[in-house]
């Protein structure tokens, strides 16, 4: 088989434009940093263990056992630590880290969460958000601890 040179040019093409919207749909925005007892993530519809050095997406859920809790870095910096049996979902996240722009929001569907924020929440404070059940947390000082009961 004898492909021409436009044949090729777009076969190389395609597969670059599929790896990079595979790339941009999974990209990672944190990493488990500390994870103790029972702690698993939520990633389209399968659970995985949340061991130390697991990376983070958009949309996961990172849930801990009752002997669980779990340290998570974001890539602006911000610390997210969540007690036991917590429910924390992994919104929304942007950031450029050229700029410190960007956006970070969760969700504490259940349990604690202690907060110390990074870049992001540093260079426009209404830029990150913690939602629960009840409220929705506008973050605007670099530490807080909130707590959702089911």
């Amino acid at each position: 088989m004898n492909l021409s040179p436009m044949h090729c040019r777009n076969a190389v093409v395609a597969a670059v434009l599929t790896a990079w919207a595979l790339a941009a749909t999974a990209a990672d925005i944190g990493q488990v940093k500390i994870a103790k007892g029972q702690v698993t993530i939520e990633r389209q519809g399968k659970t995985i263990p949340a061991a130390v050095g697991a990376r983070l997406q958009v949309a996961d859920i990172v849930k801990t056992g009752a002997d669980g809790s779990v340290g998570i870095t974001m890539d602006d910096d911000s610390l997210l630590s969540a007690g036991p049996n917590s429910a924390l979902s992994l919104d929304n996240y942007a950031f450029d880290s050229t700029t410190n722009q960007g956006r970070l929001d969760t969700s504490l569907n259940k349990g604690t969460l202690s907060v110390i924020s990074g870049r992001i929440a540093k260079q426009t404070p209404d830029a990150m958000t913690v939602r629960t059940p009840n409220a929705i947390l506008g973050v605007r000082g670099t530490e807080f601890v909130v707590s959702a009961n089911d």
